[in-house]
């Protein structure tokens, strides 16, 4: 099979031929009819200083594909031969003994399979993995939409319900309508809270309007967030703040228009370092949040919901071949939102 590998030392991606790898004895083989990229496949290329991460990896964190063998330790009936599964890039160990998987927080389990983060991932023909990383697709779910699904939207889902949990009473203040953050709007929107969003784009900006979203609950491009907040009356208002971009301004401005009492749930990260401000955090009592990844029973819900109709990732296919091309064009901008990579 062909796969899309990091060395390391090497910024950029080898295109190998490699054995097809035996199912686990727990898990699957599984044939890959769609892998989605993501900005961090370029952070992941330019990382050197994880110890834990192999020399030499197959890229690839989301993934969706068909079961083509079953290893024999496997009794679920939920799986049989020809089944699509998505694929759970951080299923953790599941050992009882394990500090985060007894938590509930498989995602962030140093000690079960990396997909894609250190370790054999979905840039692929096929790819071996544990049954716990596995969720069934439902039949109106498209493979692409399944792929990205495992982390641009369950990333979303698992923040927004899970750790900020927004409530339909909820005012919430959206920044950023990328690849995560115009799937988060559709959360939102399914949860019944209101939604205002801010994106230096324009074009995402009329996508939130395509998308039903009234033209007065969207920054114009250009406005001083706290002078919109003012301007519309939302000033001890706004419960909620989804920051998508993780920009120094972002969360400046997430500390001055969230009311008191609010919560700011963090999740992007193009400013690897912002600052927060004591005294606005002390004397609003604010909960700061961050999150990671999403998990198992979140991708059932979220699966559920794109089968329905109720979120719709926005996603187009290319050819594996293309990954390094496709990678460029996400890092360039040139990418509308997500892209999944199919094997010719």
């Amino acid at each position: 099979m062909i796969a899309w590998r990091k060395h390391k030392g090497n910024p950029s991606p080898v295109l190998e031929h490699l054995p097809i790898p035996e199912p686990p004895p727990s898990g699957f083989l599984v044939k890959l009819l769609a892998s989605g990229v993501c900005h961090s496949d370029q952070a992941l290329l330019d990382v050197e200083d994880r110890p834990h991460f192999d020399d030499v990896y197959t890229l690839g964190h989301e993934g969706c594909g068909e079961i083509i063998k079953i290893g024999h330790q496997v009794n679920d009936p939920r799986f049989k031969l020809g089944d699509r599964v998505a694929l759970l890039a951080v299923p953790g160990c599941g050992q009882p003994s394990c500090s985060d998987c007894s938590r509930d927080l498989p995602q962030l389990c140093p000690n079960g399979q990396h997909h894609g983060i250190g370790q054999d991932g979905f840039y692929a023909e096929y790819v071996a993995i544990d049954a716990r990383g596995a969720i069934p697709v439902p039949d109106a779910v498209s493979s692409a939409a399944a792929a990205v699904a495992t982390d641009a939207v369950n990333t979303a889902y698992h923040g927004i319900t899970r750790r900020a949990e927004v409530q339909p009473y909820e005012t919430v203040f959206l920044f950023g309508l990328g690849g995560l953050g115009f799937n988060a709007l559709q959360i939102v929107q399914s949860i019944g809270a209101r939604v205002i969003v801010s994106d230096l784009r324009q074009e995402k900006l009329d996508a939130a309007v395509d998308h039903g979203l009234p033209p007065g609950d969207i920054v114009r491009k250009g406005m001083s967030i706290p002078d919109f907040v003012a301007q519309n009356g939302l000033e001890g208002r706004i419960d909620t703040v989804l920051d998508f971009a993780g920009t120094n301004q972002t969360f400046r401005d997430a500390q001055q228009i969230v009311r008191r009492g609010g919560k700011i749930l963090c999740v992007g990260t193009l400013d690897r370092k912002n600052e927060l401000d004591m005294k606005i955090g002390i004397r609003k009592r604010l909960s700061i949040i961050f999150s990671y990844g999403g998990q198992y029973e979140d991708l059932v819900e979220v699966l559920d919901l794109i089968a329905r109709g109720v979120i719709q990732p926005q996603v187009e296919t290319r050819s594996l071949l293309e990954f390094p091309h496709v990678l460029k064009d996400l890092c360039d901008g040139k990418i509308k939102d997500r892209v999944a990579l199919v094997a010719q």
